[in-house]
Formats: C-alpha cells, sequence, structure tokens
C-alpha cells in the first residue's frame, strides 16, 4: 500500500514510473473496507468469504470497477 497527499501526487507517481495508473481509495474507504472486512475475523465460527460474499463488501462500499469485480463482468 502506498499512501500520496492527493490525486496529483499519485499521477506524478504512476507517470515518473512509466507505468499505468492503478485503483486507488481514499483513507475513509480503506477504513470502511478494513472495518468490514476484518469486523468478524476473531469470531470462532469466522470462514472465509465467498466469492459473491467479497463482492458484496466492495460494492456495498462503492468499489465497483474492474480492479473489484470477483464475479460477472466488470464495468
Amino acid at each position: 500500500m502506498l499512501l500520496f497527499r492527493s490525486e496529483e501526487h499519485v499521477r506524478a507517481w504512476y507517470e515518473g514510473r512509466g507505468i499505468p495508473t492503478g485503483e486507488s481509495l481514499t483513507l475513509d474507504q480503506q477504513w470502511q473496507l478494513a472495518r468490514r472486512w476484518y469486523a468478524d475475523r476473531m469470531s470462532p465460527d469466522w470462514r472465509r468469504r465467498t466469492a459473491e460474499e467479497a463482492q458484496a463488501v466492495f460494492t456495498g462500499l462503492g468499489l465497483t470497477g474492474g480492479f473489484w469485480q470477483l464475479t460477472g463482468s466488470a464495468e
């Protein structure tokens, strides 16, 4: 994970390395994803999410681009 101070900084980082721009999240999105993803990790009944369940977490957070598509077709 890389942290950047602005969208311009993200673009400059990618351009400076000559690689295509990847996905980025705001700090709030990262926090919300971590909260949902790990909320039940300490439960004795914990089990790995299915692809459909993981997709529902991503979609519920508004993470809907092609990078986040685990099932079905990418947008």
